[in-house]
This record gives structure tokens, C-alpha cells and sequence, in this order.
């Protein structure tokens, strides 16, 4: 697996990274800290996490993991701004909840730092100048070693990158942020800020829950039973049944299929494939819950797509554009 820079950092990640998400939710202890070991057999170097994942529980098993193996070979990430608890400050990105959040992650994953430290969606309700110089002082002091942004909108990350830059505060190196062949509007405003800024950008979802993995195919009359998309329906999540079974998907589930046979890849691998070459991608975060489902998306590194088939998917999965975006990209253009 090769390794790649993160953004204009000198931070090198593996081209893929092990999501943490599943760990005590869907995979016991014992399979992740298998999966933990079979991914850093493969090359792999780059692990996230999140301290909301099991209130805490992810952080554990991986902690676990981390106190039986090379700790600087690994790059741990976590995350920082859901709740936490039912107390009025056990949530948000305020100076007092990022120091408490800190130091339980750190507890938990039996570590003295954390390699990357990610601020999980915006808040709202805090001064970006409160968040972002408690990251820099964190940055300051060890416990830190980089910074990254999740779930932002462009003019949200662009602001935070200014105002880093403008009191002199560690800025940001990441954006975690949904990007797969079904979700492309990232390409919109947060691609040109991560790729003029510096910022490495590390997909989350890149098979959409299912969605970009073979199973799903035209003529289905809705998901199969006990899948991610089927929990989807009932929990309200983005990835549901009723928001992509449309002559779009299918579409592209057959020019996946196509490239698939072409390439001698599962249809998995060569969605992981496309969003891992994508511009400014460093790292797609792999969610995986089982050894099976691991060994198959490994499968995505080593070889690349052709133009042609690249082209291809891209055609299949474009959209029109909405205003302004459809004016400004014919304004460019032009020039």
C-alpha cells in the first residue's frame, strides 16, 4: 500500500484508512483487533476513530490494540464535538469540552498523543476563535500533533482556515467529509478549498453504505434484509432506500459492473479505486465489519483505473449542476 502525504503536511498516511466506527458496534474486540493487524500487514498505516463511536467503546478496543503493537508506525485520528453525556457542556467544540474530550481519548486509546485531532461537524453555538486556539494550544503542548475538519461546508472551512492563519493558530490539514460516485457535491466548494488550502481530504462512506458494493442492482424492489441500507429507512440516515433507488444508481451500478468485468476487480474495488484517485483525496476511510469485507477492499490498492474507464464512471455518476455552481464552472470555462 503506498503512503501518501496528508494535505501539504508532512504527515504520510496510507492511501487507505481503517474506519474504527464499527468496533464493539457490529465487529467484537477479538475481530477488530484482527482486522487491526491484517490492515498493517497490508501496509496499511492510518486508523480513525471518533470518541462518540459507542460513547467511547471504539477508542477502547483500539486503545487495546495500540498497547500491544508499534505505536509510531500507526497514525491515529480521532474526533471531537457530539455529546458525550447529558450535561449542558458535554458536547460542542468550547474550550472546556475539547480539554475534557482530549484527555479521555487519550485515556482510552493508552496513548500520550493523538496524531491527527478532528473537530467532528461545526458548532454553531462557539466562537471559532475559542475552538481553534484551544486545537492550537493542544498542538502546542504534544497532546496533538495535527488537525483536521469533518462535515463543514466551504465557506465554513474556508473561514476557519483564514482565521488560523490570521492569529498565527495551527490550521488545519484534513477534511473528512462523504465523497463516493453517488455523493459528488463536495466537488463543488470543498474540493477547490482543500486543493488551494493545503487540505488533505479523507472520504467517509466512499461505498455509501452498501450502496457501491455489488449487492445493489436494477429491478430490486428495495434492500435486503439486516443491511446498513435497510437500518437506514428506520434510523433516518442519508444512505436509504428511498434517496438513491433511481435510474441515476442503476445507471451507474451497470457501467460499475462493466468496469468491474473489465478489470477483473469487484465492483467494491473499483469504486474505492475511483474515489482514491480523485483530486485531492489522500485517504478513503474504509468502514468494514468483517475480515471478509476487509480482505476485499484491500483489493482496491495496486492497480489503477483507465481513462477511459475513469471517464466512464464519471459521465455516469455526473449531475447537473444547480445555481451559481453551473455559471461559475462556465465562467472558468471560458477563460
Amino acid at each position: 500500500m503506498q503512503q501518501r502525504f496528508l494535505g501539504r503536511s508532512g504527515l504520510k498516511v496510507s492511501e487507505l484508512c481503517l474506519g474504527a466506527m464499527t468496533f464493539g458496534r457490529e465487529t467484537d474486540e477479538a475481530t477488530s483487533h484482527r482486522m487491526c493487524d491484517a490492515f498493517v500487514e497490508a501496509g496499511g498505516t492510518f486508523v480513525d476513530t471518533a470518541n462518540v463511536y459507542g460513547q467511547g467503546t471504539s477508542e477502547e478496543i483500539l486503545g487495546r490494540w495500540l498497547a500491544r503493537t508499534d505505536r509510531d508506525a500507526v497514525t491515529v485520528a480521532t474526533k471531537v464535538r457530539f455529546p458525550m453525556g447529558d450535561g449542558p457542556n458535554d458536547q460542542g467544540l468550547s474550550r472546556g469540552h475539547i480539554r475534557r474530550q482530549v484527555e479521555a481519548s487519550l485515556r482510552r486509546l493508552q496513548t500520550d498523543h493523538i496524531d491527527l485531532y478532528q473537530v467532528h461537524a461545526w458548532d454553531g453555538a462557539t466562537a471559532l476563535e475559542e475552538t481553534l486556539s484551544t486545537l492550537d494550544a493542544l498542538v502546542r503542548e504534544g497532546k496533538v500533533r495535527y488537525l483536521g475538519a469533518s462535515n463543514y461546508a466551504g465557506y465554513q472551512l474556508q473561514r476557519a482556515v483564514d482565521l488560523a492563519a490570521a492569529h498565527g493558530w495551527e490550521g488545519f490539514v484534513s477534511l473528512q467529509a462523504l465523497y463516493n460516485l453517488l455523493d459528488r457535491e463536495l466537488e463543488w466548494e470543498l474540493v477547490p478549498v482543500s486543493l488551494d488550502e493545503g487540505l488533505g481530504i479523507l472520504p467517509w462512506s466512499p461505498l455509501r453504505g452498501g450502496w457501491l458494493t455489488g449487492r445493489y442492482r436494477r429491478g430490486m424492489s428495495g434492500p435486503p434484509a439486516d443491511t446498513r441500507v435497510d437500518e437506514a429507512a428506520k434510523q433516518g440516515w442519508g444512505e436509504a432506500w428511498d434517496t438513491y433507488a433511481n435510474e441515476r444508481t442503476w445507471s451507474l451500478v451497470d457501467t460499475l459492473d462493466a468496469v468491474a468485468e473489465e478489470t477483473g476487480r469487484t465492483v467494491a474495488q473499483v469504486a474505492l479505486a475511483w474515489v482514491k484517485d480523485r483530486p485531492g483525496v489522500t485517504s478513503p476511510i474504509i468502514g468494514v465489519r468483517t475480515m471478509e469485507h476487509l480482505e476485499a477492499n484491500l483489493g482496491a490498492v495496486g492497480w489503477e483505473l483507465g481513462e477511459d474507464q475513469r471517464a466512464r464512471l464519471d459521465a455516469a455518476s455526473d449531475r447537473p449542476l444547480p445555481y451559481p455552481y453551473a455559471t461559475v464552472t462556465a465562467d472558468a470555462e471560458r477563460a
